[in-house]
């Protein structure tokens, strides 16, 4: 049996944290061939835009808000694996406007295989993290499996009439970012022993950080459409607002914060499969800078793990949302604005 002291999670799996999903490609082949959801009038927020997660109205002031997200590891420490898969998780709700309440635990653990520490410390990390979004814990579920996966079930509410969804940007607004992408190949490269220590603390700590602040900060602005760059990458991301949203995206590729050795990283190959399915999947839909290649493309499409907020906002508050987010210690960045439809979805300029 493998002890806490020895094991490192991440060599336990050949893809680690969100990109470890169905790629976009392979998902809508799969979903195309379900039959029709039964109609109810009080599902706000189904499965048709992409969302973040459903949305349920209960009465005329309440609505819940759910969702479920879980991985395998994507970094080696288990305390911080179970501290980013919550922050992963709960973000969802926070990305739908909504205030996160409670959770469930999902489990896969080969529980003879590897010292049951290992999985206390995932376990521990995660209520740390559930402790500091205020979010209680009601129980969970756990199998054995040989890979080790976790994550969680996050229930929370909103008022039904002020659901934030990606399906809401209008022509003219801005685009803000909320965290640095480039988060998949700095921990494939991790995986490889790549990173120095300080370079895996970082990661580490964008991953973990919760979107509360900044879900609470954009609560008081005219925020239109909202959505969490996660798994099929920043690129991904915003092509399911636009279409939602039936309007095209440009994104200035030199405002889009990326962390510092990305592009090093990436030239080095250390770019993981999702990001690879992600700029397929894309790739009909985007419109690329004359000149750009392929390795800045990939970036722009990097399977991201607990990604920050994409949000579209009105011009006349983005400046004072920014300043906002500053003042509470996020560093959102203006990355692009919301045009008229066109041709393509997304525009890289």
């Amino acid at each position: 049996m493998e002890s806490s002291q020895t094991v490192k999670l991440t060599s336990l799996t050949t893809k680690g944290g969100c990109g470890c999903k169905i790629g976009p490609a392979d998902l809508s082949q799969v979903l195309k061939k379900l039959p029709a959801a039964v109609h109810d009038d009080n599902l706000l927020v189904g499965p048709e835009t992409s969302d973040d997660a459903g949305v349920y109205r209960l009465t005329d002031e309440l609505a819940i808000v759910q969702t479920l997200d879980f991985f395998t590891p994507i970094v080696d420490e288990p305390y911080d694996f179970g501290q980013i898969a919550a922050a992963n998780a709960i973000s969802d709700v926070y990305a739908m406007g909504g205030k996160p309440l409670t959770a469930l635990n999902i489990v896969a653990f080969p529980i003879h295989k590897l010292d049951k520490e290992i999985l206390s410390e995932i376990l521990r990390g995660a209520a740390v993290k559930l402790k500091e979004a205020g979010v209680a814990l009601i129980g969970g579920h756990s199998i054995d499996d040989p890979e080790p996966k976790f994550g969680l079930s996050v229930t929370g509410t909103v008022h039904p009439e002020k659901v934030r969804t990606n399906a809401g940007a209008r022509p003219g607004d801005v685009l803000l970012l909320t965290k640095p992408i480039g988060v998949g190949i700095y921990t494939t490269s991790l995986k490889h022993g790549e990173l120095s220590k300080e370079e895996i603390q970082e990661v580490t700590a964008i991953m973990a950080t919760l979107n509360k602040n900044a879900a609470e900060v954009m609560a008081d602005f005219d925020v239109h459409a909202v959505t969490d760059v996660t798994g099929f990458g920043l690129l991904g991301h915003a092509t399911e607002m636009a279409k939602a949203s039936d309007v095209s995206i440009r994104i200035e590729a030199e405002r889009v914060p990326i962390l510092q050795r990305t592009r090093e990283l990436a030239d080095a190959g250390r770019i993981p499969g999702g990001t690879k399915n992600n700029y397929k999947h894309v790739e009909d839909d985007v419109a690329f800078m004359e000149g750009m290649d392929e390795i800045s493309r990939l970036i722009l499409c990097d399977a991201v793990t607990s990604g920050g907020l994409l949000i579209a906002v009105s011009e006349a508050e983005a400046e004072s949302l920014l300043n906002k987010m500053q003042d509470r210690g996020i560093d959102a960045r203006q990355i692009g604005s919301v045009t008229q439809a066109d041709e393509k979805r997304i525009h890289v300029i």
